[in-house]
């Protein structure tokens, strides 16, 4: 029987009108890619933190808009990189059911490990093995040029994790890198670094060592940190808690290989990770 790990609680009260607005913003965000009026980065924070939301009335994204706020995410932080790597002065990219023709981005500001980090995950939730691909091709000197605020361990694990996905030699040497960097004592923000950025490192570890138990013990770890976290009372009320996205990744790359998932969280919706909606509708 698969251990339960409840989520925080959350106010409901407002939910629908809160979604409502979210969902608002985040059309018109969407519509104004193509024109050129809306910066790419804040698109994708708004898109993401209305899939999240939807999660807390649909915590195991069982109904299709749900599914669907999800694909807009993926879309737009797959067309953020799409744009800022291209070598043309425009590019094409699918997004909320339309194909859409995006100025070319090149290096802003929201090029950076963190994006580059929601954008992968994103693509490993909704199963899009070309997205991955693309992403783990960006150069790492573009995340590099706005990344003067994440330290060496931010790449780091996105080496690891490019090296994984590309069949590198070096996944191992990447991975140490990465845990290493995560070190209290060499990090600006160790209560964020050992609450959020570490367990899915240690459970990407236990993954790819096929280490079953270990997984599982490092999933329920991450989701009790995860919950610590966000319980703190300044962050109790954000959006950005209702989902533990990095762990979901990696329970959605474990459940493709076989491993046995025996934790169940709200904080994982549980319809993602068995990719039920996948296929649905063209991405």
């Amino acid at each position: 029987m698969a251990s339960i790990i409840p989520r925080h609680p959350f106010p409901t009260g407002n939910a629908e009108a809160g979604l409502a607005v979210l969902q608002e913003n985040a059309q018109q965000l969407i519509d104004g890619l193509e024109e050129g009026s809306t910066n790419p980065g804040d698109a994708l924070s708004t898109t993401l933190t209305l899939a999240e939301a939807h999660c807390l009335m649909d915590p195991r994204a069982a109904i299709f808009p749900t599914w669907d706020a999800w694909v807009n995410a993926m879309q737009i932080g797959s067309a953020l990189f799409a744009a800022a790597t291209t070598a043309e002065s425009h590019v094409r990219c699918r997004i909320a059911h339309k194909d859409r023709t995006l100025p070319a981005g090149g290096s802003q500001w929201y090029v950076n490990p963190s994006t580059w980090l929601d954008a992968f995950y994103l693509a490993v939730v909704c199963r899009e093995k070309d997205r991955i691909t693309a992403l783990c091709r960006v150069p790492m000197s573009l995340l590099r040029e706005n990344g003067s605020r994440f330290e060496e361990h931010h790449y780091a694990w996105i080496e690891t994790l490019r090296s994984y996905w590309l069949g590198g030699q070096d996944l191992v040497q990447k991975l140490v890198s990465a845990i290493d960097g995560t070190d209290p004592q060499l990090v600006a923000d160790p209560e964020t670094v050992s609450k959020l950025l570490y367990p899915p490192m240690e459970m990407f570890h236990r993954f790819v060592r096929k280490d079953h138990t270990g997984f599982n013990q490092a999933l329920t770890n991450a989701l009790v940190l995860h919950r610590e976290y966000w319980t703190e009372e300044d962050r109790a009320y954000q959006i950005s808690g209702l989902v533990a996205l990095a762990p979901l990744a990696m329970v959605c790359m474990a459940y493709d290989a076989g491993v046995p998932v025996e934790i169940e969280s709200d904080y994982l919706p549980a319809v993602l990770i068995k990719r039920n909606w996948c296929g649905e509708f063209p991405t």
